[in-house]
C-alpha cells in the first residue's frame, strides 16, 4: 500500500479482522484507502484501472466477479499458484483476453497479468 500513496485504493475484504488489518495499514502508509466488508460478488464499484486478487477463486470464477470492475482500458493482476495454466485452460472457453505471465517471488506462483479481457 505504501507505494499506492498517491492512487485512491479500494479493498474488498469479507473477513471483519482482516478488513480491520487493511484499514490500520491504509492508515499507517498514508494510502488513500477505503476497505468495503463484503463478498466481491456483492459490490458495485464504478470500473478500476487496476484490479488485484490473491487466493479468492479458480480463473474462471475470478474473471466473472472482477469483469465488471475492470476498466475497458485496464488490467488485473492475479496472484496464482501451480495451478495457473490449468485455471487459464479452463477460463479460455469462455474469455478473450491478452496474459503476460509473471514469475513469482514464491516458488511455484505465479501472476497472472490480464488486459484485452472481454466474454467470448
Amino acid at each position: 500500500m505504501a507505494i499506492a500513496a498517491d492512487a485512491d485504493v479500494t479493498m474488498v475484504e469479507s473477513d471483519h479482522r482482516k478488513a480491520a488489518f487493511l484499514r490500520e495499514a491504509g492508515r499507517a502508509t498514508g494510502c488513500r484507502s477505503q476497505v468495503i466488508v463484503d463478498r466481491i460478488e456483492n459490490v458495485q464499484l464504478d470500473p478500476a484501472p487496476v484490479v488485484t486478487a490473491r487466493a479468492l477463486a479458480p480463473l474462471p470464477r475470478l474473471l466473472d466477479w472482477t469483469h465488471p470492475l475492470l476498466a475497458p482500458d485496464g488490467y488485473a493482476l492475479f496472484l496464482k499458484g501451480k495451478q495457473a495454466p490449468d485455471e487459464l485452460t479452463d477460463a479460455a472457453p469462455g474469455w478473450h483476453m491478452s496474459v503476460d505471465q509473471i514469475s513469482s517471488r514464491t516458488p511455484g506462483g505465479l501472476i497472472l497479468k490480464i488486459s484485452d479481457l472481454r466474454r467470448v
